[in-house]
């Protein structure tokens, strides 16, 4: 998506380890024209999917996840990282988290996910996939079906979106990052 690639390569930063810093425009101050735009991009590529559910993982994937549900009028569930209180019937997987190099037990109830659901999983980031594996494992749980996985960024060199294409999940990413060696961002073309 030219709009996301031009954007990211301005905006974007480059920090040691492979992090790619995208916080005045997606996860912590947010364009919501570019966001618009991005879900629609994403609604596009998953047309022919029968999708009745959109979930994520709470933070940064709610708002792309919200605009996605939002034209396809559905509803939007987002994995919790705290597990509450007051939820009942429980789903709950283990992830972790590259960017904040720790686990967390991930959960939803099996109220609002269940296997007459057709899920796409929407997330502002793939690297490892750690995140999509824990939400492919509370669908599983649920009976549910995985429709699709979208991203609006993947860096393509920590080989999470191959692992989830080699299982067969329909997995489109709006950009992929190819490289962010010696701090410069490269995009894949």
């Amino acid at each position: 998506m030219k709009i996301l690639k031009e954007r990211i390569l301005s905006d974007g930063r480059c920090f040691p380890g492979g992090i790619l810093k995208v916080d005045n425009f997606i996860n912590h101050q947010m364009d919501p024209v570019l966001m618009r735009e991005m879900a629609k991009e994403l609604v596009k590529r998953f047309s022919s999917h029968p999708i009745n559910k959109v979930i994520t993982i709470e933070a940064s994937g709610i708002a792309p996840a919200i605009m996605v549900g939002d034209y396809l009028n559905v509803p939007v569930l987002f994995a919790k990282k705290k597990v509450p209180s007051t939820m009942e019937n429980m789903l709950v997987t283990e992830v972790y988290s590259f960017t904040k190099e720790r686990s967390y037990t991930v959960c939803v109830s099996g109220d609002y996910l269940s296997k007459e659901d057709h899920v796409l999983f929407i997330d502002d980031f793939l690297a490892n996939g750690n995140a999509a594996i824990g939400i492919l494992d509370l669908v599983q749980q649920a009976g549910g079906t995985v429709e699709g996985m979208g991203f609006l960024i993947e860096k393509g060199f920590q080989h999470g979106g191959d692992e989830l294409r080699k299982r067969g999940i329909h997995v489109e990413s709006l950009a992929i990052i190819e490289s962010l060696d010696n701090c410069t961002i490269k995009i894949r073309e």
